[in-house]
């Protein structure tokens, strides 16, 4: 079966990969003149890591990828241990496999050089899909310069403004969120002795939280922090702020914040905008994935996770269903519940890490308070259905 796929990012590559690995022909389109990321981390939970497992690359992590030894819960002005649970040895032996943080650029490079040696002319770049028509035999992709791609099979892994769905849907109305997201990547070797922990650690504070771990073997450090402000509507991922206007939404924030902030050489904030779930993923040889078909808020660090779920189903389901439409039929009958549950998981994270109130944070951190001293294992147990989840086989 031949693969359209519009997107070369994470979600398109690893779907790539998991359509070379069941037998499809694939052609990858992407829009930029080279793949690559910009400088911002990723966290590749157990539940993504099994797709690559599979794939036989997990291998090719160990060279880029930091390993956390746990997740953490702190208070952002104070710096104060809700809970620490171990994580390194518990995601392996419970979860079934391991916890990374990887640079998004090493994460593309990673899946660009496997999906090259395997064939070097999958990924087309300067090739902009603008939108799709298609008949009962094949679907064409359109191109920004005119052309046409045909396949037996579409595959819109574009992103959070997917032409793709706008082809198959109409203009989804985004809503502002009312939280504007920093981010910055900082060597290690700058930040002295306030260093952000081995961890995964999420600190909680009033209207606020920020996300810090580390990335490149340990060699930097990654911080997203987000503000609750409304005079910032821009859901640009590339816009550049100033370190002065992010000291000023974290004043008076813990020193491990501070420093990050202010020994970074650029600092970049997107407004964080949500979206409902969608009716359909799918239109006859057309299906959307990954973010654009279920766009989630950066609150549970599932959204790439997501999109390689989805990889490894629609790939599998396009081999070992006859039809293509009762293949990507399928498709979204396996993922719509689950990606739709972590959607609304990660809006609900929002609230849980902003509490406002003094009596909001005694009811939401104090039970984490106590639950990480005395049941440690409820916070994994809480997790379970996320990590543990193995999309390989079902």
């Amino acid at each position: 079966m031949r693969v359209v796929i519009s997107g070369g990012g994470i979600a398109g590559l690893t779907t790539a990969l998991c359509c070379l690995h069941f037998g499809h022909e694939v052609i990858v389109l992407e829009k930029s003149p080279l793949l690559g990321e910009i400088g911002a981390g990723i966290q590749v939970p157990p539940n993504a890591m099994k797709v690559f497992e599979k794939l036989g690359i997990e291998s090719a992590f160990d060279d880029f990828a930091f390993e956390p030894i746990a997740i953490e819960g702190r208070l952002g002005v104070s710096g104060m241990r809700l809970f620490s649970i171990p994580l390194a040895e518990t995601a392996i032996s419970r979860w079934g496999s391991k916890y990374l943080h990887v640079h998004r650029a090493d994460f593309i490079s990673i899946l660009e050089k496997a999906l090259n040696e395997i064939s070097p002319d999958i990924i087309r770049l300067n090739q902009e899909v603008v939108g799709y028509s298609q008949n009962k035999d094949a679907v064409s992709a359109k191109l920004l310069d005119g052309s046409e791609v045909i396949g037996d099979v579409l595959i819109g892994a574009d992103g959070i403004h997917s032409p793709i769905r706008t082809e198959m849907l109409g203009d989804e109305k985004a809503m502002f969120t009312g939280n504007v997201a920093w981010r910055a990547v900082v060597p290690m070797e700058r930040l002295g002795k306030q260093l952000p922990a081995p961890t995964a650690c999420a600190w909680m504070g009033r209207g606020a939280h920020a996300v810090t771990y580390r990335l490149r073997c340990g060699k930097l450090a990654n911080l997203v922090a987000v503000i609750e402000r409304d005079d910032w509507v821009s859901e640009s991922w590339t816009e550049q702020g100033t370190i002065d206007e992010a000291l000023a939404d974290f004043k008076g924030w813990h020193p491990i914040i501070l420093n990050v902030i202010c020994n970074s050489d650029a600092i970049y904030r997107w407004a964080l905008f949500d979206r409902p779930p969608l009716r359909s993923w799918i239109d006859g040889r057309v299906a959307i994935m990954g973010d654009a078909a279920h766009p989630m808020l950066p609150f549970m660090a599932q959204g790439a996770a997501m999109a390689i779920e989805d990889a490894w189903v629609i790939s599998e389901r396009l081999a070992n269903v006859k039809s293509v439409k009762e293949a990507l039929k399928s498709y979204q009958e396996i993922r719509y519940q689950r990606a739709t549950r972590v959607q609304a998981g990660s809006r609900a994270n929002a609230k849980t890490f902003h509490q406002r109130t003094i009596w909001g944070r005694l009811k939401t951190y104090g039970p984490m308070w106590l639950v990480g001293k005395v049941a440690p294992s409820t916070i994994h147990a809480r997790s379970d259905y996320l990590y543990g989840y193995d999309v390989t086989s079902i």
